[in-house]
């Protein structure tokens, strides 16, 4: 997902192997995530996601910039029903959630996974649907 703040700028889905770059949009006080190769495209990311950092995430504090400790991070939404908020989030191992708007600027991340797919159409066979467990 791309923050609601981003809606006047080009946006894309991030790929899997892909390294992203922290940088803040033009014309926004909103900071978020581009590919290497497209500095003014913004590379939205879906809840579940996963990346690693190349080094200690760092975000923005009220004053001084702080370190993570962690290089693995889940992309989630949080506030979502507040409408003019920044809901996009990553959640650390240690459950530390840092919003991507906070992320210090220049930092680079790998997209590692991205979330399974849905899948509405699976149709069961015979077969599967008459599969018995028996305890052991």
């Amino acid at each position: 997902m791309c923050d609601y703040s981003l809606h006047a700028i080009a946006t894309r889905t991030a790929e899997v192997g892909e390294k992203l770059v922290c940088t803040r949009f033009p014309f926004t006080t909103t900071r978020g995530f581009t590919g290497e190769s497209e500095p003014l495209v913004a590379v939205c990311l879906r809840p579940g996601t996963e990346i690693a950092f190349d080094r200690e995430a760092e975000f923005d504090g009220l004053l001084f910039r702080k370190r993570t400790g962690e290089r693995l991070a889940r992309f989630r939404q949080i506030d979502t029903d507040k409408p003019h908020h920044h809901h996009d989030a990553l959640e650390f191992a240690s459950g530390k959630i840092v919003l991507v708007t906070d992320l210090t600027i220049g930092q680079t991340a790998r997209v590692l996974q991205l979330p399974a797919e849905r899948q509405d159409n699976v149709v069961l066979t015979p077969a599967v649907r008459n599969v018995v467990l028996v305890p052991v």
